[in-house]
């Protein structure tokens, strides 16, 4: 696999090294957040979100869970989603929570998590492995290739954004999701339904679904809820 161009840091992860995008505030502080990537891959929209948070005051780091391979295409990224082990970016993902914690732009014993899509999942599972490493978790539309793992070690505030006319993660399979973590861990998610298909949040608009103005709506939510947990 090609080397990302995005690719701006590096971190240990389980005795390997991974690699991601991060991005510091002016201020030279903040909180962190963890930005899970779409099954595009590490995309310029990824980095464009990683910025933005870091423009909001937060240190983002963004994992590159392809190793440096990107897609705008639906069955290639259908593949390699497929063929990424949720284990291996399950540890690429905790690698990336430990170097957040460690780095001496962080603020806070806790961070952040946002993703969408295939990285909407795995803010659920990166939630539900770390516990209370994670201060608040914020998957947009997730889906995952196979069944998620155990909500019982789940401690961080749940925002969930998703699309009522989205067929990847359907409604029903939304209230689903949300009994079985209520059940589980002991908490309802807040799982919101805007009228919106699937990635209404992707400005660059792959899947013909970008909505601006609920994307809007789900990022300034994100904001808050990111600012009122992390401290």
């Amino acid at each position: 696999m090609a080397d990302n161009p995005l690719q701006n840091v590096s971190f240990p992860s389980n005795g390997r090294t991974a690699h991601g995008y991060l991005a510091v505030p002016e201020s030279g502080a903040g909180p962190g957040v963890v930005v899970i990537q779409e099954w595009w891959g590490l995309t310029s929209h990824i980095a464009d979100v990683t910025n933005r948070l870091a423009a909001e005051g937060f240190v983002a780091l963004a994992p590159d869970l392809y190793g440096g391979t990107t897609t705008h295409d639906s069955d290639e990224a259908g593949k390699l989603m497929a063929e990424l082990p949720v284990q291996q970016a399950a540890t690429d993902l905790a690698g990336a929570v430990d170097f957040l914690l460690d780095h001496d732009a962080v603020v806070g014993r806790k961070v952040g998590a946002v993703g969408f899509c295939m990285g909407g999942g795995f803010v659920l599972v990166l939630a539900a492995q770390q516990g209370d490493k994670i201060g608040a978790a914020v998957p947009f539309y997730g889906v995952l290739g196979e069944d998620y793992p155990s909500f019982t070690n789940l401690s961080a505030p749940l925002l969930g954004h998703f699309g009522e006319q989205d067929t990847m993660a359907p409604p029903d399979a939304v209230t689903a999701l949300a009994d079985r973590i209520e059940t589980e861990a002991g908490r309802r998610p807040d799982f919101r339904l805007y009228p919106a298909g699937h990635a209404f949040f992707n400005d660059e608009d792959h899947m013909g679904t970008y909505d601006p103005q609920q994307a809007t709506i789900a990022w300034n939510e994100t904001l808050n809820f990111l600012r009122s947990n992390l401290r």
